[in-house]
C-alpha cells in the first residue's frame, strides 16, 4: 500500500547502466534485465539498438528522453501500473545522470512503484581516476548552462576547493575551457575524451594548456573536464 492507503502498483522500473563505449562494459545483470523486462525506454534508441543487437536481446524499445519527458512519462507510468517492467537505459552510462530519468524515478516513488537500479559505467568516474587530481573530495557539475546562469555557475565554482568534474560537448569543449581558465584562473586539470573506445585519450596541464591544445588540434567526442579545486 501506498504512504496515502492507495494500492501500490504492481510494476517494476529498473534503471540499467549501459557502456559509455566499449560494448563489453555491461554487467551480466544488466543483460538478464534487458532481456527479460517488457519494454525498454532509451534515451536515443538507435544508440540502444546497436547494443541490443550485439547482444541478440529482441525486447520492444520506445523513446524517453528531455523533450518528450513529459508526453511518455505517463505512458511510462500506466505501464507500470499495469503490472510491466520497464528498464530505464541513458545513452551511455548510469541513468539519472545528467538526463530526465531523476523525473520517471521520483514519479516512481510518489506512486509507490518498486524500483531498482542496476551499478555499471559511468564516464565521470574513469574521468576523475586518470586525471591525477585529488580523488578524496569532488563534486560533479554536469554540464554548465549554455548561456542562462552560465556566469553565476562559473562564479559559484570560484571558491570551490573540491576536484570540479564537468561534463562537455565537442563543440563547446573550447569555450569551457576559455571560461574555466577566466573564471578560477590557470589551475591544473584533465580533459578525458572517448574513455573506454579506441580513440580513448586523457590530456593533462594547465588549463591554459589544454585550452591551447583544444583550439590547435579541434578535440572531438564527448568530454569529461576535470579541475583542481581552489588552493586553501
Amino acid at each position: 500500500m501506498g504512504d496515502d492507503g492507495s494500492q501500490s502498483c504492481p510494476g517494476m522500473l529498473y534503471l540499467v547502466s549501459t557502456p559509455i563505449g566499449n560494448l563489453k562494459d555491461i554487467s551480466l545483470r544488466a543483460l538478464e534485465v534487458l532481456q527479460a523486462a517488457d519494454l525498454i525506454a532509451a534515451e536515443d534508441t538507435r544508440r540502444t539498438r546497436v547494443l541490443l543487437q550485439h547482444y541478440d536481446i529482441a525486447t520492444p524499445t520506445t523513446s524517453y528522453f528531455d523533450h518528450n519527458k513529459e508526453r511518455k512519462l505517463p505512458q511510462l507510468l500506466a505501464k507500470l501500473c499495469s503490472g510491466k517492467t520497464v528498464a530505464l537505459v541513458s545513452d551511455a552510462g548510469t541513468p539519472g545522470i545528467s538526463d530526465p530519468a531523476f523525473r520517471i524515478v521520483r514519479e516512481c516513488i510518489v506512486n509507490d512503484i518498486q524500483i531498482e537500479a542496476l551499478p555499471g559505467a559511468t564516464a565521470f568516474v574513469p574521468a576523475v581516476v586518470l586525471s591525477g587530481l585529488p580523488t578524496d573530495r569532488f563534486v560533479f557539475e554536469g554540464f554548465l548552462p549554455v548561456k542562462k546562469g552560465r556566469r553565476k555557475r562559473l562564479e559559484e565554482l570560484q571558491g570551490e576547493v573540491r576536484t570540479i568534474v564537468l561534463y562537455e560537448s565537442p563543440h563547446r569543449i573550447t569555450r569551457t575551457l576559455r571560461d574555466l581558465e577566466t573564471f578560477l584562473g590557470d589551475r591544473q586539470a584533465a580533459i578525458a575524451r572517448e574513455l573506454t573506445k579506441k580513440f580513448e585519450q586523457v590530456l593533462r596541464g594547465s588549463l591554459s594548456d589544454l585550452l591551447q591544445e583544444s583550439m590547435a588540434r579541434k578535440l572531438k567526442g564527448e568530454f569529461v573536464v576535470v579541475v583542481a579545486g581552489k588552493p586553501k
